[in-house]
């Protein structure tokens, strides 16, 4: 987790922050009691910020980088402690890494049911349960409001706190929104929006945002659950029943007689093709099955219209 270099005496030389993979939200680079040379080199490394606490007051904040702990680098320290560019002594200051990731899968609910009144249900008492994330986006605010003294903090140990807050603006915006609990269960993403804005101020002033707030679930007790199930099948775009339309009614099947023989069987749609060519004439003899005997094709009322369309002969000249 944390490597410490002593390449001349008692002073510290390296700074800088291997992640141990423990969830930490901050860890507090231990000195030992020893102080840290002037000039000395601090890495920091992606998705993390060093933040400079001395004698009790936040001095600097580095963002991603290498640098060398000089006067230059250091301006907050600097005019704290009246250093003149000739300073070249050794300091004490205790030095926070904080990680400014985001820390996602953070897991919220209701310890106790939202007491709201809908308009179909009346009073009813709503539970919620859902997902978040945060993320560190101030850290000197953070280190001064949540972390204070703590060596090492985790997402798990504050988590606690924001929960609470969760829900205290969860009830507000859902008693506020005048919207009834079928509109909430069927906008669950606006839902969870309208608190994530509402919350967001109150985060702003610890140095935290919540990148992303998500309502899995809202339930109710007993029968107004099962009221609420029905109404939502109902409402879902794929919760009304629809008539099924019957199938297409297959094409008649018929046979042609010519010239002593027997041809087909053939679709209508493919007599309209023959009778439009010349091929099928309304004197010609057809039979399909439950006719009885052959008729004339111009005589059966299903292929009369068949002609109907024809040109009559040529005049002759």
């Amino acid at each position: 987790m944390r490597i410490l270099d002593f390449l001349k005496g008692d002073f510290i030389d390296v700074i800088h922050w291997l992640d141990d993979g423990a969830d930490r939200l901050v860890w507090r680079f231990d000195r030992q009691g020893h102080a840290i040379r002037y000039g000395a080199k601090l890495t920091v490394r992606e998705g993390q910020a060093a933040v400079f606490v001395h004698e009790g007051v936040i001095a600097d904040v580095f963002a991603p980088g290498l640098y060398m702990l000089e006067t230059n680098t250091m301006p907050v320290l600097t005019r704290l402690q009246h250093w003149d560019h000739g300073f070249r002594s050794p300091f004490k200051s205790e030095i926070y890494f904080i990680d400014t990731t985001r820390v996602t899968g953070l897991k919220w609910g209701t310890k106790t049911p939202v007491l709201l009144r809908d308009p179909d249900l009346g009073a009813v008492r709503l539970r919620a349960f859902g997902t978040y994330s945060i993320r560190v986006t101030d850290p000197a605010r953070f280190l001064a409001e949540i972390v204070g003294t703590d060596a090492s903090l985790t997402a798990d140990e504050i988590s606690f706190q924001i929960r609470s807050l969760i829900m205290q603006d969860f009830a507000r915006v859902v008693a506020g929104s005048g919207l009834g609990v079928l509109d909430m269960a069927a906008n669950t993403g606006d839902l969870g929006q309208m608190v994530a804005r509402h919350i967001a101020p109150v985060l702003d002033g610890y140095g935290l945002s919540m990148p992303d707030f998500v309502i899995a679930s809202l339930s109710l007790p007993g029968d107004a659950q099962d009221a609420l199930d029905a109404a939502l099948r109902a409402r879902a775009p794929g919760g009304l029943r629809r008539a099924t339309p019957p199938p297409p009614a297959p094409d008649q099947l018929w046979h042609l007689a010519r010239g002593g023989d027997t041809y087909g069987p053939y679709p209508t749609r493919q007599l309209a093709e023959m009778a439009q060519l010349g091929d099928l004439r309304p004197d010609m003899h057809v039979w399909t099955d439950g006719q009885g005997d052959w008729q004339r094709a111009g005589d059966v009322p299903a292929l009369a219209t068949l002609f109907a369309s024809r040109p009559p002969p040529p005049p002759k000249d």
